[in-house]
């Protein structure tokens, strides 16, 4: 069996050494001392950190990550965007990114795409896939199909979404930046229709990403029992405003925030956003020390500054702020594997899960820059890079 010899193996916090990882139909046969590892077919990565491949819980393939993301989503056909998808999953592959949960396509492309890249897992990223976002009528991000105003629209929305083999349910509980109409802070839905949603989606064994600026939609969300609230970035119409007793809820339940983090040095985000992006992740590490459960996303495709492949970025971020390598981390791998269902088989480099690795030259641990300096990135037990 061929085996991958590195200076140092993450197996977990405080498990980072010489060792030899043995691959098998795509799946990883055994974790080794370097100097158990069989003398044959064996390549010798040499000075390079091998890490569990990387897991974005917050991705939209189907955006372009330009300074006009609409124009062309509107205006290309299906088989366009498609492609477009497909090159935006192999830009997160490349840095590693071997998991992506896509939380908003155009009416359910991705569902063809995610059967693409099951049937040749080496030209991308394994893809869970959410379809269209529910929303409101002219709502946040109405454009990709998933309009619902009643608690019975919204019922069989959730309904079509596991018919059709959805992997999560996406809602919009309050407005955004990209669509007019309701501003980031308001609210779509109300905490009854919310949790219709959840109570629908978790009978199908579905669970409930909610979109949630604004400090009531994020309320209404957790008492609504939603598995993760996205963004969660407490945005009041001209400021941030934490509910601090609402955090505390979210601890409780162990509802987790999955951060959209990460974008290209220089990048500007967009003016609503760009002004308040530090307060927000100075949030995000107040709550993680306050024990609610944190995962790194991207919100990948949605500007400019968020291409498909800015994840190390967002650990990076974390760490920056104070936040432990092994617990920054763990918010792209360990956690985020997790919130996604595949913990079983993802995020750790341990004997019995998948072949997905993230090869970087140096040590991050001590030179956080090394995240981004890829050697080789494993996806099923396949070099593509």
């Amino acid at each position: 069996m061929p085996a991958l010899r590195a200076e140092r193996v993450y197996r977990r916090p405080g498990d980072c050494g010489p060792g030899a990882v043995v691959l098998k139909d795509g799946v990883i046969a055994d974790v080794l001392p370097a100097a158990g590892t069989p003398s044959d077919d064996v390549t010798d990565l040499g000075d390079v950190t091998v890490l569990p491949g990387l897991v974005d819980c917050h991705v939209h393939l189907a955006f372009d990550a330009s300074t006009d993301v609409l124009t062309p989503l509107l205006r290309d056909g299906d088989e366009v965007l498609r492609r477009r998808m497909a090159d935006n999953a192999r830009t997160a592959l490349m840095a590693g990114v071997t998991t992506v949960r896509d939380l908003g396509d155009r009416r359910f492309l991705s569902l063809q795409l995610r059967e693409h890249l099951r049937s040749d897992p080496a030209s991308g990223p394994e893809l869970l896939v959410a379809g269209p976002p529910l929303t409101r009528t002219r709502g946040h991000c109405w454009f990709l199909g998933g309009e619902a105003d009643t608690t019975e629209q919204l019922r069989a929305a959730v309904r079509e979404r596991a018919e059709r083999g959805c992997d999560v349910v996406k809602i919009m509980a309050t407005g955004g930046v990209l669509t007019p109409g309701f501003g980031p802070h308001e609210s779509q839905y109300d905490a009854e229709q919310l949790a219709a949603v959840v109570a629908e989606a978790h009978a199908l064994a579905l669970p409930v990403a909610a979109h949630a600026h604004g400090p009531d939609g994020i309320r209404d969300s957790v008492a609504a029992g939603v598995d993760s609230l996205e963004h969660c970035s407490w945005f009041t119409e001209d400021g941030v405003d934490v509910d601090w007793e609402v955090a505390r809820r979210m601890a409780d339940a162990g509802t987790v925030l999955s951060a959209t983090l990460g974008q290209l040095p220089g990048a500007t985000p967009p003016p609503a956003v760009a002004e308040r992006v530090e307060t927000y992740i100075a949030t995000v590490v107040e709550l993680m020390g306050r024990g609610v459960p944190v995962v790194c996303g991207t919100d990948g495709g949605v500007s400019a500054g968020k291409r498909h492949d800015v994840l190390p970025r967002g650990v990076m971020a974390l760490v920056d702020r104070g936040i432990s390598f092994d617990d920054a981390l763990a918010t792209a791998t360990t956690s985020a594997a997790a919130l996604c269902g595949v913990s079983d088989r993802k995020g750790r480099i341990e004997r019995g899960y998948d072949a997905d690795l993230l090869v970087v030259r140096g040590d991050p641990r001590r030179d956080l820059a090394a995240l981004l300096d890829v050697e080789r990135v494993y996806r099923a037990g396949v070099s593509v890079r």
